[in-house]
């Protein structure tokens, strides 16, 4: 049986140096998240705007719904693999991080694919359920004690083999080691389970980034 390689810095970097080149206003958005000190860590990595990028294109995707948008990194990611009829409704509760993202989805030529929602995520995906909207793919990377509240409400936007994929899954390795016992760990262990069990959907932890749990729903 193989057994899956070890990352490192060097691997990392090698990888993206072999893979998709982003956009320009990608690598603006990275490095003006470099300046944002130890709240960067909420930014997705360059694997998973690759991962989603070819998600998007190759699954024929149109409409998605993300659950925490930070400064677009990740939105604006996958409005560009998005055709030009495709639309993403972005949620986030932060104004002044929605603001800084709107700017460069302008920038990027995306703003009409792209639609934020600035209120409590929950909130808003109630409204989307009153207004009975569909979607092919909902992300979800925002606050983690509500990933189980998302998840649920989430698989009521998608139709049978509509995709969720939620990020942060293995929580920078955190989830093996028994000795860290802090609520958001643990929070984290049994959403991991929950959804393993949930005879609703298929799923898969992939070891891009910080993890990826994708479900498909059965």
């Amino acid at each position: 049986m193989g057994s899956n390689l070890s990352l490192n810095k060097e691997i990392e970097e090698y990888i993206n140096n072999h893979s998709l080149n982003l956009n320009q206003i990608q690598k603006e958005i990275i490095s003006y998240n470099e300046s944002l000190g130890d709240i960067k860590r909420m930014q997705i990595s360059i694997s998973q705007c690759h991962f989603l990028h070819l998600l998007v294109k190759t699954s024929k995707i149109k409409k998605i719904l993300e659950i925490g948008t930070f400064t677009g990194l990740s939105t604006l990611t996958m409005s560009l693999a998005l055709p030009d009829d495709g639309l993403v409704i972005a949620l986030d509760k932060n104004q002044k991080t929605s603001e800084i993202a709107v700017n460069f989805f302008r920038k990027a030529g995306q703003e009409n694919k792209i639609n934020i929602i600035i209120k409590p995520a929950l909130e808003s995906l109630k409204d989307l359920k009153d207004k009975k909207k569909k979607f092919d793919f909902v992300f979800i990377d925002a606050d983690k004690e509500n990933n189980k509240n998302y998840f649920n409400q989430s698989l009521d936007l998608i139709d049978k083999d509509g995709l969720i994929i939620i990020d942060n899954v293995l929580w920078h390795g955190e989830v093996t080691d028994e000795t860290k016992q802090d609520k958001l760990t643990v929070g984290i262990r049994e959403f991991n389970s929950y959804v393993n069990n949930d005879k609703r959907v298929e799923n898969l932890i992939i070891p891009v980034g910080d993890g990826l749990t994708i479900c498909r729903k059965l």
